[in-house]
């Protein structure tokens, strides 16, 4: 039997957290989002290194030993939150969790780079990819394949923080992973979530140093990537709906606010309830992948399936109780209804992960 989890936030942990959200309150207000998705770019280097480099986030999780904090995977949950809180324009998730992870499973003295923030990398699947579609019986599937010397062919599709990264961690369809810097074409797609470009990858017997054969180094990748997730997904929910009831006190209808009115209140005690369960669910699961619980799989599930769905009903509540200023360009609701909308399907959709913790549980269907 595991011990409980600790939902709790630590002393460190909240004064993480004070950093990082004074850091971006600093370097990527909301305007200046909205302004950086009108370009091509997308990302914002500068506030990447600020985080990465000057608040030491991007090796977070990475041994000191391999140039990192420390530190563990709630502390990484953490700045997930508060990045989910601004839908700050940097490769986080891609680097510092799936990139990261994947090298440190395979002891790869790369991840050293990554935890210096001095390069990026990501993980080159498509960014629905469900990190149970690698479990025993449901094999892994990858158009890229190992050819002569160790060279990868195939192509994958809406890989996330793609566009930015210095160096790729590329799964063949084996399961077995490799590291790709050079040699691919890259193409950007348009993606829903402007604040998280994807593109395409091609690879036409490019060259490629192996990382593990091992395919578990790849099923727990992604397994703490739909994990931490939903502690993204947590912090959309909660701006979401801060930022609305402090609207509905403000905005004044009948000479009185509109938050008095009774049906209000309930939908905004209704989206409390959601957004309280979300963050016991994202911290369970945090805390299961940081101590390496048996009960992490079960806790990922029921995070991935808990939060994704919140995230969406909460920003969705957000447009539709601030009335026509929720449905305007210069207003942020949208940009955090499309991070939810992409972050949704983004790693195993909420049914996926439902019908996985059924299966863990021992549910009848």
């Amino acid at each position: 039997m595991t011990a409980d989890p600790n939902l709790l936030y630590s002393e460190i942990e909240e004064e993480l957290r004070a950093s990082v959200r004074d850091l971006l309150a600093d370097h990527s207000p909301v305007s200046a989002v909205l302004a950086r998705i009108e370009g091509s770019d997308g990302y914002d280097p500068a506030l990447w290194r600020k985080l990465a480099a000057d608040l030491g986030a991007a090796g977070l999780q990475v041994p000191e030993s391999h140039g990192g904090a420390g530190a563990s995977l709630r502390e990484t949950a953490v700045v997930l939150e508060e990045l989910g809180r601004s839908v700050a324009p940097v490769p986080f998730l891609g680097s510092a969790v799936l990139a990261t992870t994947a090298l440190l499973l395979a002891g790869d003295d790369a991840v050293r780079s990554l935890a210096d923030g001095s390069r990026t990398g990501t993980l080159a699947v498509p960014f629905s990819t469900a990190p149970f579609s690698t479990a025993p019986g449901r094999p892994f599937t990858s158009s890229v394949t190992l050819g002569p010397g160790g060279t990868l062919s195939g192509r994958v599709t809406s890989v996330a923080d793609a566009r930015s990264a210095d160096l790729l961690v590329v799964p063949a369809a084996d399961g077995s992973l490799h590291l790709v810097e050079t040699g691919y074409e890259l193409t950007a797609r348009t993606s829903l979530d402007l604040t998280r470009p994807l593109a395409d990858l091609t690879f036409d017997r490019t060259p490629a140093r192996p990382l593990t054969a091992d395919p578990a180094v790849l099923a727990h990748t992604l397994l703490t990537g739909a994990g931490l997730l939903a502690s993204e997904q947590l912090g959309i929910a909660e701006w979401c709906l801060t930022s609305t009831v402090g609207y509905l006190r403000e905005r004044r209808q009948f000479n009185r606010p509109l938050g008095s009115f009774q049906a209000l209140k309930h939908r905004l005690a209704d989206l409390w309830l959601d957004v309280v369960g979300a963050r016991a669910a994202a911290r369970s699961a945090a805390d299961a992948l940081a101590t390496a619980s048996a009960d992490a799989p079960v806790a990922v599930a029921v995070a991935a399936s808990h939060c994704g769905t919140a995230a969406v009903r909460a920003a969705e509540e957000c447009i539709q109780l601030h009335g026509g200023i929720g449905m305007t360009w210069e207003h942020p609701a949208h940009l955090y209804l499309k991070r939810a909308k992409a972050d949704h399907l983004a790693l195993g959709t909420p049914a996926h992960h439902r019908a996985v913790l059924a299966e863990l549980v021992d549910l009848p269907a």
